[in-house]
């Protein structure tokens, strides 16, 4: 099962980080809709938005380096048992403090199982098949934001809104549990692509930063996570004071969800167009419909809003992690993604603790706004980030497509 030939072990990784994604998609609304009910305000949803991913915060470079010393495969399990247990105990305790810090364990199991899974795409592909297998990859977490909504939407209701919602807790806490079935024989034996050999020299963090391209792709992943975390956490806020049921509202964070997989499935034909335009189009279209959500618009026109953002948001994730693991230093792969999701989990502190502030000021929809603000930014760092990876790279970390002696190689397995 070369990284060139048989997938199955993305497809597998495919299934389980829908079901995995799919519970946090679900639980994040609940932990909102739960939170308001037990009287929390705009300030305390972004507080308790934030704790999630505070914890993981600390954890993502120290994990960052044992993957890339060791294999990649034991933090998916690891992770899977945190999420499922930190969505169960979400909707048990009855007080805002033991959500926040529930929820917190939730976001470190979510880190874990992602900085696994992440590095166990970026050794098992060569570098010319990184592009498609991040947004192959990329689609598991698609899947599960468009289910996890929904099915949150149609459980949280009625008059016992705190029931609900901690039903809603409990279900996605089992969903989560699933993911265990897939998660099979996704690492192979044999370390491919640049992974780190074991006692080899540590690579300082200063030095990751300081290759190009690497803090391109931790602020545009940055801006790109922090507008769905925002939009995940703050739509169900903004459907209370416009008068929009649950159930649309998770409709509507599908339908964000369903544009970003279509996104993923077209994303080898958009390539064409080249990584550094494509990431500069996207980020900046959705600068402006960030935006526009900030409009009191209604549902109707919502829905091709979101579907539009959706689109141009699933662009920037899985070309951010190329860009990452092509510019960093091949002994250092897996700590320079870790630092990627450093990178997002700053902004999951930031931007919804920076959004609660924001709207008990402005309103609750002007934390779209600042959004659209730091899309924008990161639209104009796309413009400069590189394209191919470092002149200095291995022979086995440059693409291969211009020598079809070794890519011949690569099928054969050899």
């Amino acid at each position: 099962m070369g990284p060139a030939g048989n997938r199955g072990w993305l497809l597998r990784l495919v299934i389980a980080f829908s079901f995995a994604q799919a519970a946090v998609s679900m639980a994040r609304p609940a932990v909102s809709y739960r939170a308001l009910a037990l009287g929390a305000d705009e300030r305390a949803i972004g507080v308790i938005a934030g704790v999630y991913a505070l914890l993981p915060l600390f954890a993502a470079v120290p994990l960052g380096r044992r993957t890339d010393h060791g294999r990649c495969a034991p933090l998916l399990p690891a992770g899977v048992v945190l999420i499922s247990g930190g969505c169960a105990l979400s909707g048990l305790v009855d007080s805002l403090w033991g959500m926040a810090i529930w929820s917190g364990v939730m976001g470190l199991g979510h880190l874990g199982f992602v900085i696994g899974a992440q590095s166990l795409v970026a050794r098992q592909s060569a570098p010319h098949e990184q592009d498609r297998n991040f947004g192959h990859f990329t689609i598991g977490a698609s899947l599960g934001q468009l289910v996890g909504p929904v099915a949150a939407g149609a459980l949280i209701g009625g008059h016992d809104m705190a029931g609900s919602s901690a039903l809603a807790l409990l279900v996605a806490g089992a969903v989560a549990a699933v993911a265990c079935t897939s998660l099979w024989r996704t690492e192979q034996r044999r370390t491919p692509h640049g992974s780190r050999a074991a006692g080899g020299e540590r690579v300082p963090v200063r030095g990751i930063l300081r290759a190009r391209g690497v803090p391109a792709g931790i602020l545009i992943s940055l801006s790109v996570l922090s507008a769905t975390d925002v939009l995940t956490a703050y739509l169900p806020v903004v459907g209370e004071h416009r008068g929009i049921a649950p159930s649309v509202v998770g409709l509507l964070l599908g339908l964000r969800a369903a544009a970003t997989i279509a996104c993923r499935l077209v994303l080898t034909p958009l390539l064409k167009l080249g990584r550094t335009l494509l990431l500069t189009l996207s980020c900046l279209l959705a600068a402006l419909l960030c935006a526009a959500i900030a409009l009191p618009v209604p549902v109707w026109a919502l829905a091709p809003v979101l579907a539009a953002l959706g689109f141009c948001l699933g662009v920037g994730q899985p070309l951010s992690m190329t860009t990452v693991v092509q510019a960093a230093p091949p002994d250092a792969r897996s700590t320079a993604l870790a630092l990627r999701l450093t990178g997002n989990r700053l902004g999951q502190v930031a931007a919804p603790a920076t959004a609660g502030l924001i709207a008990g000021v402005a309103g609750v929809a002007a934390p779209f706004v600042m959004l659209g603000g730091l899309l924008l930014l990161s639209a104009g760092v796309a413009m400069r980030s590189p394209t191919r990876p470092p002149r200095d790279a291995t022979p086995s970390d440059r693409p291969t497509s211009a020598h079809p002696t070794a890519r011949g190689r690569e099928k054969s397995g050899s």
